[in-house]
């Protein structure tokens, strides 16, 4: 009763999860271009995770395998369905998901049969996989409803349906550790548990054995995806795009969704993308986005570009820009590689390098 009675005052009062409000870039998120200013690696067609190990370099491309080794990149292998996540494990080895349903373990890259496979019914959108402190895997699953790539409809569905799974590679078993999450996408070890980005409740929760999640990093002005671990403590966080007020109004609008998503081709709902300006059919154009036929940077994103640099508690320290009027959107993974950071901007189907060197000295003056 009291839980109803708070959600009526706060939609009548547009506070809470009913607010519109939108945080502003600022701070160690105050807005640059860095990540156009970057060396692209490579162009793929449907670039998806990334995996490091040593000098190689992993890259889920559609259903290929590639491997970028000495400047140049091959295919390792090809598979049946597109991978939706990898991961390098130790001696070698390789973990793939494949459409988001089933996740494989392969001794190589090049190994002909999985060593261990895991197809549990439960999955459905496996978008993540990383490696736990006891060599266990955790991987996030999305949405227990909407594939891993129809996340536009999870989110436009208000879809709370996410999860966070241990996978063990010894007992071969699977254990649910968490669940009702807002899009899970991405994850890594965090203490005693594990940090899940959660898109759709716009923050980092850490998930602990016997506990609610509890939230670390919220109220970000972005939706956070894939973790990875940073060299001397800390955490890399991607965000595959950015909020804006009228996402938010919309969101709150269910009669709009409903016809919205029933009478309009999904590229033209009102929602965030990972790539936008290339049809006048978008639903946001014109002077608020271009004045004498420029793109405004600070015009509202429908498609942007972000990548944070997190200390051990997961506070942001500083971050790398691709603002409206640059191309390098929907940043969805990023990986140390020796002294450069490499991430994937998914909307112009790019692989790009960042020199470490220097580069928090850069954005932190």
């Amino acid at each position: 009763m009291i839980a109803a009675v708070r959600e009526f005052a706060n939609r009548f009062l547009g506070r809470g999860d009913a607010t519109i409000t939108v945080p502003s870039f600022d701070g160690a998120l105050k807005p640059n271009q860095k990540l156009e200013s970057v060396e692209t690696l490579l162009t793929c067609e449907a670039p998806e995770d990334l995996a490091v190990d040593g000098p190689n370099l992993f890259i889920a491309d559609g259903r290929r395998l590639l491997c970028f080794n000495a400047g140049s990149a091959s295919q390792v292998r090809s598979f049946e369905q597109p991978v939706s996540a990898l991961c390098a494990l130790p001696g070698g080895g390789i973990a793939v998901a494949l459409g988001g349903r089933e996740v494989r373990l392969y001794a190589n890259p090049s190994a002909e049969q999985p060593r261990v496979t895991f197809a549990e019914a439960a999955f459905n959108a496996i978008n993540a996989l990383t490696l736990a402190d006891d060599n266990t895997l955790i991987a996030t699953d999305g949405s227990a409803t909407c594939g891993v790539d129809d996340w536009a409809r999870d989110l436009m569905e208000l879809n709370r349906t996410g999860r966070v799974f241990r996978l063990d590679p010894g007992s071969k078993t699977v254990t649910a550790l968490a669940q009702g999450l807002g899009h899970a996408f991405g994850a890594c070890a965090y203490g005693n548990g594990v940090l899940v980005s959660e898109s759709w409740r716009h923050r980092l929760a850490l998930v602990t054995p016997g506990a609610s999640p509890r939230s670390v990093l919220g109220h970000l002005p972005v939706y956070p995806s894939r973790l990875a671990k940073a060299s001397g403590g800390g955490y890399w966080l991607t965000a595959f795009t950015a909020r804006t007020q009228l996402i938010e109004f919309v969101l709150r609008e269910p009669a709009y969704r409903r016809r919205m998503m029933a009478e309009i081709a999904p590229e033209y709902w009102v929602a965030p993308r990972l790539r936008s300006g290339i049809s006048f059919k978008e639903p946001m154009q014109g002077a608020h986005i271009k004045t004498m036929g420029v793109i405004k940077p600070w015009a509202p994103p429908r498609s942007y570009g972000l990548v944070i640099r997190l200390n051990a508690d997961g506070q942001p320290l500083y971050s790398l820009h691709s603002r409206v009027d640059g191309v390098n959107h929907g940043v969805v993974a990023a990986v140390e590689m020796g002294d450069d950071l490499v991430l994937i901007a998914k909307g112009p189907g790019r692989v790009l390098r960042v020199p470490l060197a220097g580069l928090a000295e850069e954005l932190c003056s």
